[in-house]
């Protein structure tokens, strides 16, 4: 990658704190730099209010009541990237052909702008040239009906489609006859989905606002709310001046755990709030043991009532549990015995609990597993169905959730293809799909010809890069429907389209939008923007218009209709998606969708009870010499989107290129901190290399390490998944390092 926009990375101690007037300075300066003082204004106020539009960030809710400035230093930026001035035009692409951009940064790419037009890349060609929508279409369906059958072609979406789109762009792909719609869920959350729909009846999380509120207990494991979800920290301040106790697990010491500086609070200029009351600072897939172990320590303290009137499995449970090897769990955590005994005397002494959980439980072999090993925890004082517990996953981008609700799913139930059946009078296809792992292996091996991706930047989201790249370049054609450059529009089939749509900030024509939050409600998104160009569509116009293409006057789907009118969506939704009975008139206030764990303590499983399951303790081995490796963000930057080089609380400025290890580690190692190493992985199939990282002297948990992604993507295994819900294990790599050459100032 071209590093023009890189330094050599100056490096200061970590934070002890999260947010305060930094944050609102540093969201500032980069909406400025992006929209301009005014249109920075006079957006930023609009975000998450009932009468304006959803942030582009993440799936963090709203409270009833809200502040004017309802956005965190994240969402500001998320929303400066989207709203920016900046432009991408056919003249950047007549100046820049396809095989300079690919040697560019990712930071660079986003950088440049909106795109305006469409664009196209013929076979052959190194350049991307103007096309109008009407024949961009064209190609799309000519090469759809060229394929030997619709499983040929995948259709991917990113997590920031709204409902309405969301919906359509399903119907399409089952109106063309393949269920292969993978999305970025398949990466973050599905092993979260697989554990709780066995266990509890409902792939989603059974708390509230107000549970989080209400809690007395709160278990952040595997997350970094500080960057990743900082409205977050907002709820945990609530629940702490409530009375909560907030226990923070983690191989990486968080500023936004530690302390917080609400800026919206006066107390946030001073010394603000203490957060975790403890920290748990766990080794690397050490959490299916922490659990175990704690659940252990807790069977004097069954919830017997709950235990037997709600749950299943419970006898062949704890007959497994008291076998426990304690030498395995010390093995696995990092954490002593007296650490443990200290933290289940929390458990028991808090009426509700709590436990929310990010990438950092999800993305390991045993990651369902462990989810199921959460639950089982939960289950077993009764905290789930009841104000102030249950499960907490957080998802990342703004309507992942959403989308998986409205049937973005490579596995979808009988009784969703049912209603779509039962509504538009065609027979959906009924085979399982290809989820995103499964996608990259069918492209590879030639059996995919054709990609389309609604939103993201897959190639920077996945797995393995150089096999992902070299995959989608197999491909007769790719298609990215989006918003900006990225890396994605780089790595072409041998034909290629971009295809630019509307942003969440902007006014569409066709009405408003709605999105699902990370706990289950649904509410409007309008924007007000102008379009950044007047040659954009809506995505859903995208849809019915290749809809509209491919079908012709179809008599199933009213995709003309579709495309005037979302609220004609929204009454098709009504009839197919349970919970969303009266949804027009429903949607402009908001409502939350049913949930029967916690709104009956009803678990819709096999066994119609909450199931309690057995999962037997591997410690993960890892060979003398090499590290754990996990992949993490930075603080300037929301999953693949790079708004800046720095990563202010781990104090890093002007580099992304660094592995952060413990000093230990790297004594042992006969490294020092400022070394130059090459990473590199290990795998059955061969060594993959990610070259020239910075190392930082840092206090994680020994035999750890962190690097962000998407830079050590290429490090990741393409068959290193999780177990059932085959997601990338992203989290717990097995990689050493190799003293590397050093290198001029910008380079790499």
């Amino acid at each position: 990658m071209s590093g023009e926009d890189e330094e050599e990375p100056r490096v200061r101690p970590p934070k002890d704190w999260a947010g305060g007037l930094p944050a609102v300075g540093n969201a500032m300066r980069i909406a400025q730099r992006q929209m301009g003082a005014a249109r920075s204004v006079r957006t930023l106020l609009l975000v998450n209010q009932k009468n304006g539009f959803d942030c582009p960030g993440c799936a963090w809710p709203e409270g009833e009541h809200r502040s004017p400035a309802e956005f965190c230093e994240n969402g500001a930026k998320a929303v400066a990237e989207e709203a920016t001035t900046h432009r991408v035009g056919p003249e950047f692409f007549a100046a820049h052909p396809v095989s300079d951009l690919a040697v560019r940064s990712d930071y660079w790419l986003g950088q440049q702008g909106r795109l305006t037009e469409p664009m196209h890349k013929p076979p052959g060609s190194d350049h991307y040239v103007p096309i109008g929508w009407a024949r961009a279409f064209e190609i799309v369906a000519r090469e759809l009906r060229a394929l030997g059958g619709p499983d040929e072609a995948v259709f991917y979406t990113s997590g920031r489609t709204s409902n309405e789109a969301a919906f359509a762009y399903q119907l399409l792909v089952r109106r063309l006859g393949t269920n292969n719609l993978p999305d970025c869920s398949n990466m973050c959350h599905e092993s979260s989905g697989s554990a709780l729909t066995e266990t509890l009846g409902i792939g989603k999380g059974t708390v509230s606002l107000d549970d989080l509120h209400r809690a007395e207990l709160i278990l952040v494991v595997g997350q970094n709310p500080g960057t990743n979800h900082p409205r977050m920290l907002t709820a945990l301040e609530r629940a702490k001046r409530g009375g909560a106790r907030i226990i923070a697990v983690n191989p990486l010491p968080e500023a936004g755990l530690l302390r917080f500086k609400n800026p919206q609070r006066p107390s946030g200029l001073g010394r603000g709030t203490e957060l975790a009351d403890r920290f748990l600072q766990i080794r690397l897939n050490g959490d299916m043991a922490l659990f175990q172990a704690l659940s252990l320590l807790l069977l004097d303290s069954v919830d017997r009532r709950f235990v037997d009137e709600h749950t299943y499995g419970f006898e062949a449970w704890e007959k497994h549990i008291r076998g426990l090897d304690w030498e395995k769990v010390l093995a696995a955590t990092g954490l002593s015995r007296e650490e443990l005994e200290e933290t289940a005397g929390d458990v028991r002494a808090a009426g509700s609990v709590v436990v929310c959980w990010a990438m950092g439980l999800t993305q390991h072999r045993n990651s369902v597993a462990t989810i199921r090993e959460v639950v089982n925890f939960l289950l077993l004082r009764g905290n789930v169905g009841r104000p102030g517990a249950g499960v907490c996953p957080v998802r990342g981008h703004s309507n992942v959730q959403g989308d998986r609700t409205m049937g973005i799913y490579e596995k979808p139930s009988a009784a969703f293809l049912d209603a779509l059946r039962d509504e538009f009078g065609f027979e959906p296809p009924r085979r399982h799909g290809l989820d995103t792992v499964d996608a990259i292996r069918a492209m590879r091996d030639g059996t995919v010809k054709v990609f389309f991706g609604m939103g993201g930047n897959f190639v920077r989201a996945t797995p393995d890069s150089e096999v992902t790249e070299a995959a989608l370049r197999r491909t007769r054609l790719t298609v990215q429907v989006s918003t900006k450059l990225n890396r994605s529009h780089t790595v072409c089939g041998e034909e290629a389209l971009i295809l630019p749509v509307l942003g969440r900030t902007e006014r569409d024509e066709a009405g408003y939008v709605t999105v699902e939050d990370s706990m289950g409600l649904v509410h409007a998104s309008r924007g007000t923007l102008r379009p950044a160009s007047p040659h954009l569509l809506s995505e859903v116009s995208v849809v019915c218009r290749l809809a509209r293409e491919l079908f012709g006057e179809d008599g199933h789907v009213p995709w003309a209709e579709f495309e005037r009118d979302y609220g004609a969506i929204r009454d098709r939704i009504a009839r197919v998606v349970p919970g969303f009975e009266d949804f027009n008139a429903r949607a402009p206030g908001g409502f939350a969708l049913p949930n029967a764990p916690r709104d009956e303590r009803r678990f819709p499983t096999a066994t119609g009870r909450a199931n309690f399951t057995v999962n037997e303790l591997e410690v993960l081995s890892v060979p003398p010499g090499r590290l754990l490796l996990q992949t993490v963000r930075s603080h300037d930057q929301y999953n693949t989107t790079i708004y800046g080089l720095d990563d202010r609380y781990r104090g890093v400025k002007a580099g992304r290129r660094v592995i952060f290890v413990h000093p230990g580690d790297l004594a042992e190692r006969e490294l020092a901190d400022g070394d130059l190493v090459d990473l590199v992985s290990e795998w059955p199939d061969g060594e993959r290399t990610a070259p020239g990282f910075r190392v930082i002297a840092y206090p994680t948990a020994r035999g750890c390490c962190a690097a962000y992604f998407p830079e050590t993507n290429v490090l990741v295994p393409l068959d290193s998944v999780a177990e059932t819900s085959n997601t990338p294990t992203s989290k717990s790599v097995v990689i050493r390092l190799v003293r590397a050459s050093p290198r001029s100032p910008g380079g790499g």
